[in-house]
């Protein structure tokens, strides 16, 4: 059913399933924070928000901007107080979050990645929020409570900011977009029952890096860049805009593998991605959508967390050719 603003879709889920609301009220609150977010990265350099901020980096060791700030401010301020959280857990932050003193304390703990794609802000190409949703063992959570399983999600979901702002949320039955519009300030249910294609024609990969990856990794690539002249059975093309969001809401609409492959600069690190903000929620849109997301040797919703900044190799979208990629990474 199209029309439905997010909280009219979110209660009528919450009746579907006989929930308390609680969950109903935090991701209100989460597009809320979207919505700030949003309009922040819109002033842009109206507003002086494109800036860097001289040399400081962030625990993943890159240069913030301005907007990556703003944005981790937004979101902590607007769900600190809340009373759905117990604690919080943002990639601009070396420690976990925890509620401050005098709020109420919720079943709920969020881990959030508040601006993605940041290397992009000055470009104007669009960036966006990612985030998931777990339960909270207690209400004084350590950073050990945040080591979850993917597949131990209650939601997740991201805010992609580009032409339009569009949300995309999974509580673990399909996935749904809602566009915002500003004439009412609501998120509208727009894209409902989204299904990622079995099939595709088009990957998603940093080309510069081909000489770091893995042989399964290169081996694909060589495949689909020869296309019908090498041996596959159609040609392919290739994009790359160096935002997960961006990527990931491509391959939501029309089909397609993202994939930020293990290479020799990487090994150190485990990978590019962060599991618990970024892998994890996008794992779990991309499955609950019929797709499929894995290292290329095991599913990334099954990775026992060792770490919150833990990093991952990540491979995920149109099944098929997602599982030719983790055949060839399984032959060695």
């Amino acid at each position: 059913m199209q029309g439905q603003h997010l909280t009219q879709f979110l209660i009528s889920e919450q009746r579907r399933v006989g929930g308390t609301g609680e969950l109903t009220l935090l991701l209100t609150d989460i597009a809320g924070a979207c919505k700030g977010i949003g309009h922040e990265v819109n002033r842009g350099a109206l507003a002086g928000n494109l800036d860097s901020i001289g040399s400081h980096e962030n625990i993943q060791g890159e240069v913030q901007k301005k907007l990556d700030v703003l944005s981790d401010e937004i979101f902590v301020n607007s769900l600190s107080w809340t009373g759905h959280l117990a604690g919080m857990a943002s990639e601009e932050h070396d420690e976990i979050i925890p509620i401050p003193e005098g709020y109420p304390r919720g079943k709920y703990l969020i881990c959030f990645d508040p601006l993605d794609g940041s290397s992009n802000i000055e470009v104007n190409l669009s960036i966006g929020t990612i985030f998931s949703v777990l339960l909270a063992p207690n209400d004084n959570p350590t950073a050990e409570d945040f080591l979850q399983p993917g597949t131990q999600q209650v939601a997740a979901g991201f805010c992609i900011y580009g032409p339009t702002t569009i949300l995309i949320l999974t509580t673990g039955n399909g996935v749904n977009g809602f566009t915002l519009d500003r004439n009412v300030g609501e998120f509208i249910l727009t894209h409902p029952n989204i299904t990622i294609p079995e099939d595709t024609s088009e990957f998603a990969i940093n080309m510069s890096n081909h000489r770091f990856w893995e042989a399964p990794m290169r081996r694909y690539v060589d495949e689909c860049v020869a296309g019908k002249s090498g041996g596959r059975e159609k040609d392919f093309n290739m994009r790359w805009l160096a935002s997960m969001v961006a990527e990931v809401y491509r391959v939501l609409m029309r089909g397609g593998l993202f994939t930020y492959p293990m290479d020799e600069k990487l090994k150190t690190k485990g990978g590019r991605l962060r599991l618990l903000y970024e892998a994890n929620p996008m794992s779990f849109i991309v499955e609950q959508a019929g797709g499929m997301a894995s290292t290329g040797r095991e599913r990334i919703l099954d990775i026992q967390p060792v770490s919150v900044h833990q990093r991952v190799p990540v491979i995920l979208g149109s099944k098929n050719e997602v599982a030719r990629l983790v055949a060839y990474h399984l032959e060695g």
